[in-house]
């Protein structure tokens, strides 16, 4: 039982020190000491730096990729699915799960083994995203000459490059980034509806 208390508290440690810090200047003594464990047992529990972030998001990850999926699966119209992906953007945002996504992002442009990993998560959203937009064309929502995987491709990209944006403080006066993707979902109600 130690050993997963140690782990857990582990895990905890990094993800403070991560948000509170960054990746590039968090350091592993830091995390032993917000742990209040020796820096050995977080090299026994998980080998490096990088495999303990991995570690902090992949568990984060899990849980909100399985939250995501029972969303989507639910018999709601799409465009409220949507709405719901909008508030828990938000949510996602404020847990810092976001800021933890984006840092081993910018950790993986360099490091294979990292970019390999976090690679790996994100299709798992593509892959839930595609059910998605393959079920709305098959219940008759057109989107014109793109395919679902164009679909998914462009959702992907708007919603990493609006979290990215925010994280940076770009969001607001001339980029509403939150409010022009909360307003897809007005487009997409049009569709269901069949008027533009």
């Amino acid at each position: 039982m130690a050993k997963v208390d140690t782990r857990i508290r582990i895990l905890e440690a990094a993800r403070v020190c991560l948000l509170s810090d960054g990746y590039a200047a968090m350091s592993t003594r830091k995390v032993a000491v917000e742990a209040s464990v020796p820096l050995s047992q977080i090299h026994y529990h998980f080998g490096s730096k990088a495999d303990l972030i991995l570690a902090v998001l992949r568990s984060e990850n899990d849980s909100l990729l399985d939250r995501q999926a029972k969303m989507f699966s639910e018999d709601l119209p799409l465009s409220k699915r949507w709405d719901m992906a909008c508030d828990f953007l938000d949510q996602d945002l404020e847990s810092g799960y976001v800021r933890v996504l984006h840092e081993m992002m910018a950790a993986g442009w360099s490091s294979e083994a990292v970019g390999a990993e976090v690679r790996s998560m994100l299709m798992g959203w593509t892959r839930v995203l595609l059910q998605v937009a393959e079920s709305a064309e098959k219940a008759g929502i057109r989107f014109g000459i793109l395919t679902p995987d164009d679909v998914v491709a462009l959702v992907v990209a708007a919603f990493l490059g609006s979290e990215s944006m925010i994280l940076l403080g770009f969001e607001g006066e001339g980029m509403p980034l939150r409010q022009s993707l909360r307003r897809m979902g007005v487009l997409i109600k049009g569709l269901e509806e069949g008027t533009e």
